[in-house]
């Protein structure tokens, strides 16, 4: 009888064990709500990011759910995340409600990350550009241009080189928002030709570039939490780019936890 009831004894230990060992491996480092809802123009490589960020989950330990348009944004729902991806959204996608729900969410100390037409989303709601930082303005045709990494010892971007050559939609940025922005990659306009004009209605919208420093992705702190943009991602391909998945992986994971620098 000892005997036995030493064997289910230890048992009992191997499956306590077991069992807790399963729960430790189970639990991801952070969680992070993906948001795709667009209002406005549609980018096709949504779906392409949808895929890079999950595939950046597995590999990272990190949980990713997505949000779909018909679902709400409440306060009750953010509170079991530590960042929030908007992944090319456009145009105003937030009612009054979600719009506050996302504000505490922000200065409870969690996380943003603005991923290319982010900056085209919100307008008219001053808090959410701030957030962002600046805004899109306009952008000229698709083009190979160089990128310009203004610092290394950000997540993400310790391996890269000083510069290297990049095909993207090169978005022209309206002024900052807020002061303290902390860039991290430019575009090099001598590399690419900025000029575009769009004709709207009977007005012209002119495009001819930022100049001597034209920023691409940076990052702050903002009301409580932390905020990082990158305009990369307008085409498919780059969603398989070894180069911006880490740049995106290293804004996640600061925004989601606030390390790293």
């Amino acid at each position: 009888m000892i005997f036995q009831k030493n064997y289910f004894q230890r048992i009992g230990l191997y499956m306590f064990l077991f069992l807790f060992s399963n729960l430790i491996n189970a639990q991801k480092q952070f969680k992070v709500l993906l948001i795709t809802e667009t209002a406005g123009w549609y980018h096709e490589s949504i779906e392409a990011g949808v895929v890079a960020i999950n595939e950046l989950a597995a590999t990272h330990n990190f949980e990713v759910n997505r949000q779909q348009n018909s679902e709400k944004i409440t306060e009750n729902k953010l509170k079991n995340y530590d960042a929030v991806i908007f992944l090319s959204t456009t145009y105003n996608i937030f009612d009054e409600s979600e719009k506050t729900a996302f504000q505490k969410f922000i200065q409870s100390g969690k996380g943003f990350v603005g991923i290319h037409a982010a900056s085209d989303t919100e307008y008219d709601w001053e808090w959410y550009t701030k957030l962002v930082g600046r805004m899109f303005y306009i952008h000229p045709r698709q083009q190979t241009a160089k990128l310009v990494i203004l610092n290394h010892d950000f997540p993400g971007l310790e391996s890269f080189p000083k510069s290297l050559l990049w095909t993207d939609e090169w978005y022209e940025f309206g002024p900052e928002k807020v002061s303290g922005l902390k860039y991290l990659i430019a575009v090099d306009e001598k590399t690419y030709d900025p000029a575009v004009v769009w004709k709207r209605g009977s007005n012209d919208l002119v495009g001819k570039g930022m100049g001597n420093f034209h920023p691409i992705s940076w990052y702050h702190e903002f009301d409580g939490g932390r905020s990082f943009y990158t305009a990369l991602g307008h085409i498919d391909n780059v969603y398989k780019n070894h180069w911006f998945l880490e740049h995106l992986y290293g804004g996640i994971y600061y925004a989601a936890t606030g390390k790293g620098l």
